[in-house]
């Protein structure tokens, strides 16, 4: 009787720390997971998180700055409102979401990234970050690395922007992971190492020229679909910022490539967009 009262209770709002109503219905939405569907800045939806989720993504992105102690969520300074926590945002509802989902943040799908882009200074952001993961509240949530090995639970926290990485990898336990670049060589393939590095990422524009009109040219097809192979074979998962993202026949181009050479994430504000063209793609 003791999970169905806190359930319900958590509805009304009567439970410290529990989410809002809305977003507690959406934990019931039964929508089949997309692999690839990153949503950047996943903050700026009306439904933080929420969204995201209604719509099968499988990564979201949120920006932090710590102020005063608290890590907030916002693109710019100028947004900063105290209300708008990576606890209340994101933590808070992944913990509801897994609990209430026996284990994972869609059921049985177990492979759910939550991208956290460090806005302010790292060294210190990053050790807030490290600590509210650790939270025994929200501990259970994370895949967490321990004295060299890897354990998957229902969310890969991974850390970008700022991130500290000497600290980091000199961490012997962690439950946060280090996203790397792809044009860094010790980031990417044999000379990196998937259990600090399970992620790279880069600017599509640094790396390609080709934004979606006409074909794609043979030597940049080769160079995608090689870095591609390069993380594959490392164990990595491989994401592009700055493609093209204005609805239209050049971003479905670039779309159409990044499925065709097995990118893992796509990344997108458009969060119906990418949904619809992933499901229609299939």
């Amino acid at each position: 009787m003791r999970r169905p009262l806190l359930l319900l209770l958590a509805v009304l709002g009567l439970v410290a720390g529990a989410v809002p109503a809305t977003a507690t219905a959406a934990h019931h939405e039964r929508v089949r997971p997309l692999a690839q569907a990153h949503a950047h800045n996943d903050y700026e939806h009306d439904r933080p998180l929420f969204d995201a989720l209604g719509e099968g993504f499988t990564s979201v992105e949120a920006d932090i700055y710590l102020v005063d102690g608290e890590l907030l969520v916002a693109h710019d300074p100028e947004d900063l409102d105290p209300a708008r926590t990576l606890t209340s945002l994101y933590l808070e509802p992944l913990r509801e979401r897994v609990l209430d989902n026996r284990g994972g943040v869609y059921r049985g799908f177990r492979d759910f990234q939550l991208l956290i882009d460090i806005k302010t200074e790292g060294e210190s952001t990053y050790a807030a970050l490290d600590a509210l993961l650790r939270e025994p509240r929200y501990a259970f949530l994370w895949t967490t690395y321990r004295y060299g090995h890897v354990r998957t639970r229902a969310v890969t926290a991974v850390v970008s922007g700022n991130r500290p990485r000497a600290t980091m990898a000199a961490q012997r336990t962690r439950v946060a992971f280090y996203d790397g670049r792809i044009a860094n060589q010790s980031d990417l393939g044999p000379g990196s190492d998937a259990r600090l590095t399970p992620l790279v990422s880069d600017n599509w524009t640094n790396l390609f020229s080709w934004t979606g009109a006409g074909p794609m040219p043979a030597d940049e097809k080769a160079e995608l679909r090689e870095i591609v192979r390069t993380a594959h074979r490392a164990g990595q998962r491989v994401r592009f910022w700055a493609t093209p993202d204005v609805a239209g026949p050049a971003r479905d181009a670039v779309w159409r490539e990044l499925v065709a050479a097995d990118v893992d994430h796509i990344n997108t504000d458009d969060l119906k967009g990418l949904a619809d063209f992933l499901r229609d793609d299939r």
